[in-house]
């Protein structure tokens, strides 16, 4: 159990973490209405970056190693700017069924790549919870999109859930070196550099902007990326990745009931079915599913 089941920051962490996360979704959404997509990963990660270098900065943070600097540049590509870019364009071309349904592709991804890479191993019984989980989140698909018709733009979505998939599972090694906090900064600030691609027009969408739509994006960039990067971080290095990585479903269902209160978007029945099964696919995971 490496000490997870003793640490109460791991549930505390990881709850912070589904709820922040579940609220860049509507986030995101409301930004997009006066910023384009690059503008929105770029803004979010520069307020992110500045977060965590004021507070690099008055702990002095030390600096990661050289040898290691590829793999952070790396991690802030795949987890930064490549997904937080794709999610953008994809919340802006695919529907809401399709995009919230192969975002959740992304636990199976990483359950995937750890046991091949990093020899994690589920019982029978916590694949089950996987796919159980991911059937709760088919039923979240079809209640909040309408249909599962995809386009040629869920192909973005679909890069996003493999992306950050894959920054889980090389992150976790390095989170034992630096430690969840130090190793996140890194990435998120690598991950602004290949961001500032974007730069272009911003000054001008800043100028347009109306202030409650640039506020949203501070938020997502101090409270799902600085923050919640963080507790994850800390939690999944101290779990098998493949029971970190379910928690992961957890987003969905909390991100409808936050449209629900933020946009007054009204979960459909069978939303709420939905989320129930993935509730019930993570306690079976989590419970059933790991290896002694």
């Amino acid at each position: 159990m490496n000490g997870a089941g003793r640490d109460l920051r791991i549930p505390i962490f990881l709850g912070i973490t589904v709820v922040l996360w579940a609220s860049a979704f509507a986030g995101i959404r409301a930004g997009l209405e006066f910023y384009n997509p690059g503008h929105v990963a770029l803004v979010r990660l520069l307020v992110a970056s500045l977060a965590l270098g004021a507070y690099a900065v008055v702990v002095r943070m030390p600096l990661p190693e050289a040898r290691d600097l590829p793999v952070v540049a790396l991690g802030g590509f795949l987890a930064f700017t490549v997904y937080h870019v794709a999610l953008n364009y994809g919340e802006v071309t695919v529907t809401a069924g399709p995009a919230s349904l192969l975002v959740n592709t992304a636990p199976i991804f990483t359950a995937l790549l750890a046991t091949v890479f990093l020899g994690d191993r589920l019982r029978t019984a916590g694949w089950v919870g996987m796919l159980i989980s991911f059937g709760g989140a088919v039923l979240i698909a079809l209640g909040e999109g309408g249909g599962l018709r995809l386009d040629p733009g869920a192909f973005i979505i679909l890069i996003a859930a493999v992306s950050v998939s894959i920054y889980l599972v090389v992150q976790k090694p390095y989170l034992r070196k630096y430690g969840a906090l130090n190793f996140t900064a890194y990435a998120v600030w690598a991950g602004t550099l290949f961001t500032l691609v974007f730069v272009p027009g911003l000054g001008g969408a800043l100028a347009a902007a109306p202030a409650g739509t640039t506020l949203s994006l501070v938020y997502l960039g101090i409270f799902p990326t600085a923050i919640a990067y963080v507790t994850y971080a800390y939690a999944f290095s101290r779990m098998q990745a493949s029971r970190g990585a379910s928690f992961l479903y957890l987003v969905g269902p909390v991100a409808f009931l936050i449209a629900w209160v933020w946009l007054g978007e009204v979960p459909s029945a069978l939303s709420f079915v939905g989320a129930g099964v993935v509730l019930c696919g993570v306690v079976l995971v989590n419970t059933r599913g790991r290896t002694k």
